[in-house]
């Protein structure tokens, strides 16, 4: 249904979309992931057709966004981050111009209004006026006007921004129930959103895709990740170089560092680490390493992986690569 291939795209000297490629089937819902700045919203307003790639091409539907743009808007529905309602209208006026702007047939157009007032769960605020309404409503109405012309594609670009816990959760469940019937791209720097909502993760950072994989295979990668974290009565440089040297060890990282009082009262450096290994358990070569240091060992504990977690993690591994 979606096809991106080696799309870049330039503002001046930035560099915003560098060569990216991907695909969404039909009836897909795919969280479009990434940090603030990674590039998320300028993919979603090529896909829209609000300005052209630089280079590669882009299809929706089979249809070029370039050569084709016209037919590409019919099958597409449009959620932009910044709410694109008219604020001095009641909700119903306000769908109708989206209706006949959409070139929704004059007959259907009160069919299609009263469709999207019910899908988007508008009854009670449909005669009030747009700017009168908490942000959670605007957003429902932001989301019933790039519906109000049935279409088989639906882009929501950081759709939950801004609201409350109680109106994130009402807004996730009503992209659930969108996308029992859509192609759904769901555009957001929250992880948690992707993950209640989505079937599948594309992650992207500085323009670049870095992963895309169903949440089963992501889960799966998980349980391959291993962690411990451990709490050293001595000098964290030092601890540092020592475990990175210990069998199956891939990576140790800072987790914190503070300053304790021994049994002498003097103040002793506390190192807090986290380390990445492969293979079995290593609690005991740990314990070990520690004890012919003479340092004290004050915890190892195993820490469950997340999806959190190895998002962090290729985020910073491409700021890494970037930097290199």
């Amino acid at each position: 249904m979606i096809e991106v291939d080696k799309v870049s795209k330039r503002f001046g000297s930035v560099l915003a979309v560098d060569q990216a490629s991907f695909q969404v089937a039909r009836g897909e819902v795919v969280g479009f992931l990434g940090p603030n700045g990674a590039g998320k919203s300028t993919v979603m307003r090529i896909l829209a057709c609000f300005f052209p790639p630089t280079s590669g091409k882009a299809r929706v539907g089979g249809y070029d966004v370039i050569s084709h743009s016209l037919e590409v808007r019919r099958m597409l529905g449009y959620f932009p981050e910044k709410t694109a309602v008219y604020p001095d209208l009641s909700v119903r006026t306000f769908l109708r111009f989206a209706a006949e702007a959409k070139d929704v047939p004059r007959g259907r157009r009160t069919k299609e209004v009263e469709r999207v007032i019910e899908n988007c769960g508008l009854q009670d605020v449909q005669n009030r006026i747009i700017g009168h309404l908490s942000k959670g409503f605007r957003q429902r109405v932001g989301i019933a006007q790039a519906l109000i012309h049935e279409p088989a594609v639906l882009i929501l670009d950081e759709p939950t921004i801004g609201l409350d816990p109680e109106q994130v959760v009402e807004i996730r469940h009503l992209i659930r129930e969108l996308g029992e019937e859509r192609t759904v791209i769901l555009s957001t720097h929250i992880l948690p959103e992707v993950s209640t909502v989505c079937d599948r993760i594309i992650l992207i950072n500085h323009g670049r895709v870095l992963a895309s994989e169903p949440l089963a295979a992501l889960r799966a990668q998980l349980e391959r990740t291993r962690r411990v974290r451990v709490e050293v009565d001595g000098p964290r440089d030092e601890a540092m170089n020592m475990f990175s040297h210990l069998p199956g060890v891939i990576r140790v990282e800072k987790d914190a560092s503070q300053r304790i009082r021994g049994r002498n009262q003097e103040e002793r450096e506390t190192a807090l680490l986290i380390l990445e290994y492969d293979g079995v358990e290593i609690g005991r070569e740990v314990s070990q390493a520690v004890l012919q240091r003479g340092w004290g060992l004050l915890e190892v504990r195993r820490l469950e992986p997340t999806l959190e977690d190895l998002y962090l993690k290729l985020i910073h591994e491409s700021d890494g690569s970037r930097a290199g």
